[in-house]
């Protein structure tokens, strides 16, 4: 499983570059904020919402600490998507959000 950590993925946005995020974390957690553009799709959820993510693109997957992102990114990767862990989740998170 690849991983990504909070730095490099606000450092690749901060570029330019166009990532697709996920966050898995619950709407009741995401409305305390989240990273600018990301998609909430809970991990109870993702499973039968898959068809929603792009599977022909690379994903970042958060959460708050890592340990539901790492689940949600086990799950996405044993089903073809590309994935990348973020590591420690919104908690090692210094950028803004909304």
């Amino acid at each position: 499983m690849k991983e990504i950590t909070a730095t490099e993925v606000l450092e690749r946005l901060n570029n330019g570059e166009d990532l697709s995020i996920i966050d898995v974390r619950e709407l009741g957690e995401v409305a305390s904020g989240k990273i600018p553009n990301a998609k909430n799709i809970p991990l109870a959820e993702l499973a039968k919402r898959k068809n929603e993510i792009d599977q022909n693109q690379e994903h970042i997957i958060v959460c708050a600490s890592g340990n539901r992102s790492k689940a949600a990114s086990g799950l996405l990767e044993s089903i073809g998507f590309e994935v990348n862990n973020m590591l420690g989740g919104m908690k090692q998170w210094n950028g803004k959000t909304n």
